[in-house]
Formats: C-alpha cells, structure tokens, sequence
C-alpha cells in the first residue's frame, strides 16, 4: 500500500473514530438485586467504544464510531441515540445477516455487577477490513481501537487495517486494552464480570499492537494482560520496551499515573491527576467515562496532569451513577464539578450538577415552539353535555385538531401539540406519526385547586408509561398572594411533580395562570416564578398568560436568567382571547428573549368544536377552520420575529 505524505493532508474535521463493540446494555432498575431478580431494565446504547464516542462527543469532541449493528430496532436505536449525542454515524454498518449485541447487567452490591453478553454471531463482532475506509481513517486526528477486537481474525484484520492507514497518514493511535475473558472464550457465560484470566494467546495479540501506538490506557488487570508479565511494575516496563506511546495506568478509586518517559522502579514515579473522593455505585463504564475525559484533554494538548483530573473527574460520574454512556457528564457539567466541586460524595444526589447534567442532554434545541392545545377536557364535555352527546365525539374530534395542525407544520420543525390522555389517546398516535417537534400532555385535574393530578395523586407511576419525548404539563392556579396554607400544598404538588419527572425522564412544562386568583400588575408572575424556584423546582419550560405590560416581561426573563440559564423558556397561553388580542400579546413578548412561542387552544379550536359537535360543520370544514386560525397564529409570531 502506498503511503500518503503526512505533511500534505488536509486538516481533520473528525477528532477520534473509535473503533469496535456496541450493543444495547439492559441495565437491572432495582438496586441491590441479584440479576435473577431483576423486575425491569434501562435501556441505552452500550460497548466500550461506542461508550467513549458517546462520552467524548459530550465533551465537546467530535467523535465518529466505527462498527456494526443488526437490521432491527435495536441496531437503528444505537444509530439514532449516537447521532443525537453528536456522534459522526457514517461509520457505523448495518448488518443484514446478524442482530445487534445484548448485555444485561445489575448492580448487587457495591462494586458488584454480574453482566450477561449476548454475542453469539453478533453485528459487531463481523467488523471485517471492508468496513475501515481510508478517507474516514484520515479525516480524524485519531483512531481509537479496542482489546476485544483482537480477539477474531475479521474483527482484529479491521482494526490493523485501521492502525495502519492512521500510521501513514500522520494520524494518532490510541489503545483502549478493554479485556473482557469471557469475550477471548476464556471464562463462562455467567463470568462477564470477570477481569483477568492470565493467557498467552491474548497477551500476543495485545504485544503485536502496542508498538504502534501513541496512547495506551488500562487498569492494572489490563496492562498485565497486555504484557504477559506477572506484576504491575513488570507490565510497565514490558509495555515500555515495545512501544514509546504515553501509558496511562487506571487505578480504580485512586485515580491513574501517567507515565510518559522511561519506567523506574518506583510505581508512584509517574504524573498523578488530582483525585475525587466519592461513593461507588456501580463500576460498569467507568473505564469509558475515564477515556473520554482523558481523550478530551489529550487531543487538546492539555498537560498530563490535565489530561489525569478530567479523567478522574468523568470516572467519578461513571461510578455515582447507574447506567453507562447516558451518565457521562457533558462539558458544562464537568467545567461546573471541577470548579465548585460537590457536597455530596454521591454525586447523583447533587441537585445543581444533575440540573446541568439533565438540561445538557436533553433532545435537541427548540428555539421555536408554536403548539395547538387540544388538552381541554371540561370545556369540551361541557358542549358535549350541551348538546346532549355522547363524551366519544371529544375523541375524534381531537384527532381532526391533529390534522389541522400537521396541515400547517407541513413537516417543520418548531410547531407542536398539547393532547390530554383522557380523550387524547388515538390523537396521541396520529401525532406520533406528523414528525411535530414537541408533544406535550397534562396531568393536572382540570380547575383543581389546591392542585390535583387527573388519574392518580401517585403520579410517578402514570409518568412511567409515557413516550420518553412527552412533555409533562401541569396548569397550576398561583397567586403570590395565596393563603399561606394553600400555597404550601400547591407548592409541594409542584415539587413532587418535578422530582418525579426527573426520576422517569420527561421534561416539564409548568403553566401558571395568576390573573384568576388575584390582581396581575408587573411583579405578580416574575414572583410567582421566584417562589417556585427558591423550592428547587426548575421545569424545561413556563407556559404563562399575556402581560399587561414590557415591564413585566422584563422581569420576568431576568428572574429565569436568574435562577435557571437552561431553562427552554416560556410559551404564550390563550385563555380563549381573540386572536388580534393574542397577537398584541406576541409583539409585547419580544422585551423577553426567553419566550420562544405559545401552546394555544380555544382561540383556534372553539368554534370548530361546537360547529362539529352539533352537526353544523363535517370533518373536513373542522379541519380547514382550525388550521386556518392555527395559521392565522403562527403567521403573526413569526412575522413578530422577522422569521417569515
């Protein structure tokens, strides 16, 4: 193979391809259960490289993964869930003949996790040299390669193919050893958890590789495997004669040493990062969470001792938290730990850092909501009693609200729907296939006050069931100047409403509407807000009414600034206004650059509603009637915003 001029390429766009295992990992939910006992199971995307492309993407690396994955669901979950972290995907394959890799896992105890692999003919494992292309390999500063991948000649033919063309092309090589026995056939199905099984045949492979590489990193049990030796110092030394590449030893709860230069005799002899004291809860991805902060580091030329903190840092998170590549903290969450640290030991306690952890990672940027509400349901069921009909005509008729709105979005992003579960159900599905940005439903119990949830007061529960991408909304009749008691219960409502979303996963809209308690003058809302914010409660949006003034909007947005920077921001709310009305209320919104659009109902749908209800208008005259008003709306914010 001719070899290219290192001199003479063009500047990578890609930081580090990391090349190897992916699979799904179904992580045990009950802490503390044997895996036989486990009752349910969190799914993510799993396998050491596809951890550290996910890990260092968060970090603000650009990372690409080269593997495979089945053609079924769980193969396009591990692409989409990539993509979405910001990984490059091109080099990911589908497989056509193989599924997608499996490992179920449980946390036991402390530092106890027995892990199941299912592997037999898996997608990533059929890794074979027609998959590493070179115009990929030399579009990143580094590849990243794995242990087990030397453990088959196909998968171990990929993975020199790619070492050779980063080698002639300039590029970097790490080595991430990631032994896993069982995977080398050496230890049973139920072994998964074991580290080390000395063998001759794993630590040939492994010498082969480390001469050409610029990167080594593996905890003590790894470094032995990779050089056959018999002790820590030993392995050291032997890694030392065969390859000049920066040797970073993992040292579990004591951090790792760095050595980057000759092997003395003394173990401690090498750069040490500082350390992080915290509680163990599961070791599972550690290892990767380490790789990412190193790499992040690294491949910026920080200073080892740099390159040490930040993996340690990341390794802390791992540990503190259940699952593996959706744990790993994002740069803002690390910049935060690093300079104010933590109170907590377990850092999955620490509100301030899962905050930024949450909000860092949430789905995507949503500039722009414009959302018709069809959450009603004792407006409706008044007309219904009205006219005399049966509470079944609500159904359909929010399905045709769909319609209308999906007429409008025409397939863009920035518009979306607030549907009920009560009446909503089959409108649920219908948007499920519109592509809207945002779907959003309540659980509040329509006019209660003090706050009631609708089906059950146990509301985590109901939550559980949810698409992950439903957005919680609770309408919540607030006042400043509420009794003290009625307050409190509100209050309370709200926060476990909060703590619950957090727990399950879904973002929060809070709507609060004060003008049917008490006067609305400049302050009331912006206090409203600020009350609720000293308990903690921070949701991923704010629905609110109209102001009467600039004013109020401006203090508003600086109350949000204030106390939560990531929050998405506020959606205008209806109240059944006509639309000219709402649309004076839109031009006044632009003193508050955090109000991002509005989630209106009865202005676009009341009349329509009555009109179909009674039998004065059909389907599609109900259609065309909303989406003309939906229009109307949307049309008029967007011009507010020069986006038309």
């Amino acid at each position: 193979m001719a070899q290219s001029n290192p001199g003479s390429q063009p500047e990578p766009t890609l930081d580090v391809i990391t090349i190897g295992r992916s699979s799904v990992d179904l992580y045990g939910q009950q802490i503390g259960s044997r895996l036989e006992d486990i009752g349910s199971f969190a799914k993510s995307v799993g396998g050491c490289p596809a951890n550290i492309a996910i890990g260092t993407a968060r970090l603000g690396l650009k990372s690409a993964l080269i593997t495979r994955v089945g053609d079924e669901q769980m193969g396009r979950f591990i692409i989409e869930q990539s993509a979405r972290e910001g990984v490059e995907t091109k080099g990911i394959k589908t497989d056509k003949d193989r599924l997608t890799a499996l490992v179920l896992l449980a946390v036991e105890a402390e530092g106890v996790s027995p892990m199941i692999f299912y592997r037999s003919d898996c997608a990533d494992m059929a890794l074979d040299e027609g998959d590493i292309d070179e115009d990929f390999i030399k579009s990143s500063r580094a590849v990243l390669v794995s242990g087990t991948h030397f453990s088959r000649p196909n998968t171990e033919a990929a993975q020199r193919k790619a070492i050779r063309l980063a080698k002639a092309n300039g590029r970097k090589v790490i080595f991430d050893i990631d032994y896993r026995p069982n995977l080398w056939g050496l230890a049973g199905h139920a072994e998964g958890f074991e580290r080390y099984v000395k063998s001759d045949r794993v630590s040939s492979k492994m010498k082969e590789t480390l001469p050409d590489c610029d990167l080594i990193v593996g905890t003590e049990e790894e470094i032995l495997i990779a050089s056959g030796a018999d002790d820590v110092l030993g392995a050291l030394k032997e890694i030392r004669r065969l390859s000049p590449a920066t040797i970073f030893l993992k040292r579990g709860a004591m951090g790792c040493i760095v050595y980057d230069g000759p092997i003395s005799d003394n173990l401690e002899d090498g750069v040490v990062g500082d350390g992080f004291p915290i509680e163990v809860f599961n070791v599972l991805g550690a290892g990767d969470a380490f790789m990412s902060g190193l790499l992040r580091g690294w491949l910026k030329d920080e200073p080892l001792k740099t390159c040490a903190t930040w993996a340690n840092a990341c390794g802390a998170f791992a540990v503190s938290r259940l699952l593996c590549s959706p744990e790993y903290p994002t740069w803002a969450e690390l910049d935060f730990f690093l300079k104010n640290g933590s109170k907590h030991r377990a850092l999955r306690k620490d509100e301030a850092i899962n905050h930024i952890h949450w909000a860092s990672t949430r789905k995507g940027d949503i500039p722009l909501l414009m959302a018709l509400a069809i959450d009603h349901r004792s407006q409706l069921t008044a007309v219904c009693d009205e006219l005399s009909i049966d509470y079944k005509q609500i159904v359909a008729f929010k399905r045709l609200a769909v319609e209308a709105a999906s007429r409008v979005a025409d397939g863009r992003t920035g518009y979306g729907m607030l549907i009920d579960e009560r009446f909503g159900r089959d409108a649920f599905f219908d948007a499920a296939k519109k592509d809207f940005t945002w779907i959003g439903r309540p659980v509040e119990l329509p006019g209660s006050k003090p706050l009631r949830f609708e089906f059950s007061q146990d509301i985590g529960s109901q939550l559980v069931e949810w698409p992950l991408d439903h957005c919680i909304k609770c309408l919540c009749f607030y006042h400043p100047d509420d009794p003290a008691e009625l307050k409190k219960e509100q209050q309370e409502k709200l926060r476990t409403l909060f703590e619950a979303a957090r727990k399950v996963g879904r973002e929060l809209l809070v709507e609060i509407i004060c003008s049917k308690n008490g006067p609305l003058t400049d302050d009331t809302v912006s206090t409203a807000l600020e009350e609720l914010y000293a308990l903690g409660i921070k949701p991923d949006w704010w629905k609110l009414e109209p102001q009467a003034s600039t004013g109020a909007w401006k203090k508003i947005d600086a109350v949000i600034a204030k106390n939560d920077p990531w929050c998405r921001g506020i959606v205008l709310l209806g109240l059944e206004a006509p639309a000219d009305e709402l649309v004076k209320g839109f031009e006044a919104t632009l003193a508050a650059p955090s109000v991002k659009g509005f989630a209106v109902g009865r202005t676009i749908f009341a009349d329509a509603a009555r009109g179909w209800l009674s039998g004065k208008i059909n389907d599609e005259e109900a259609i065309a009637d909303m989406a003309g008003r939906f229009k109307q709306l949307t049309e008029a914010w967007l011009k507010t915003r020069g986006l038309n």
